[in-house]
């Protein structure tokens, strides 16, 4: 419908005012240029009721892995969610040809500088999944310290993504570094069974040890643990764990679930997105 008949239709709405949503500010035109105001940043004038998510995570053209697994369901349940893509290839990596690009550290911080200069950097939530490198991982701790400074009660949510089924799917040389660092700092923690023993040190062949592993997690950093996935006599199992008290005993659960004879990606980067919203 054009502006003018809208005008006409609703007088009391639009008379001495022209509203410009796409530029941040509006103009009445009873003032002068210098009384021009500015809208407030973006971070004010979202609805609070979810949050805002940061969300540094994969990307592929063809496939649903990484920010293309998490992004829509997060929007869903209402967040507003900003990716930044740690890569971008063609197509996962289980095929036999990949192509594209990897975003390192420094790429990442002009991006987070940027956002910065805008006053764009109160989230409420950082999500962190596939990693290639130290340098990028020590970056997203950069990250992390920046974040919390403009809002302390930042909640950091970290799918370690190291490998699965016995197999790496990144340097082993970052392990040392989640279990130093970056697991520390965060405030849930993801991994599936072959991740969880390798920043535990720990063989998980029941829930048992899977719930020990949770709590050598929670007393490592994070007050919230899920495993998202592991299988134990041809079922899969999660297994979650939340030390509301630190040092003490946590609220622990699993969930088990059939195995359906067939392979899937990008599984767990939506499961930790659908984690957030309880995180």
């Amino acid at each position: 419908m054009p502006l003018a008949t809208l005008m006409a239709a609703r007088p009391s709405l639009y008379k001495g005012r022209i509203m410009r949503s796409l530029r941040p500010f509006w103009i009445n035109t009873t003032t002068t240029k210098s009384q021009v105001q500015m809208a407030p940043p973006l971070s004010v004038i979202l609805p609070q009721a979810t949050g805002r998510v940061l969300s540094i995570q994969s990307h592929t053209v063809q496939g649903y892995v990484g920010n293309k697994a998490s992004v829509f369901p997060l929007q869903l349940l209402g967040f507003d969610v900003d990716p930044i893509n740690s890569v971008q290839f063609s197509n996962h990596t289980g095929y036999p040809t990949v192509r594209g690009e990897v975003l390192n550290g420094e790429q990442l911080w002009t991006l987070i500088e940027g956002l910065e200069a805008n006053d764009l950097l109160a989230y409420t939530h950082l999500l962190t999944g596939y990693i290639g490198s130290v340098s990028f991982l020590e970056t997203i701790l950069r990250v992390v310290e920046k974040l919390r400074s403009v809002n302390p009660d930042m909640i950091y949510v970290c799918d370690p993504v190291l490998g699965d089924d016995g197999e790496f799917y990144v340097p082993s040389e970052l392990v040392s570094v989640y279990r130093e660092k970056v697991i520390p700092v965060a405030s849930m923690l993801t991994p599936n069974q072959f991740e969880a023993e390798k920043l535990t040190g720990f063989s998980i062949s029941s829930e048992a040890e899977a719930l020990s592993a949770c709590n050598a997690l929670h007393y490592a950093g994070p007050p919230k643990v899920v495993i998202t996935s592991m299988e134990l006599e041809g079922m899969l199992f999660l297994v979650g764990s939340h030390e509301k008290i630190k040092g003490q005993p946590p609220e622990q659960f699993k969930v088990i679930m059939p195995k359906i004879p067939a392979y899937f990606t990008g599984t767990g980067d939506l499961m930790t997105a659908l984690l957030l919203e309880i995180s």
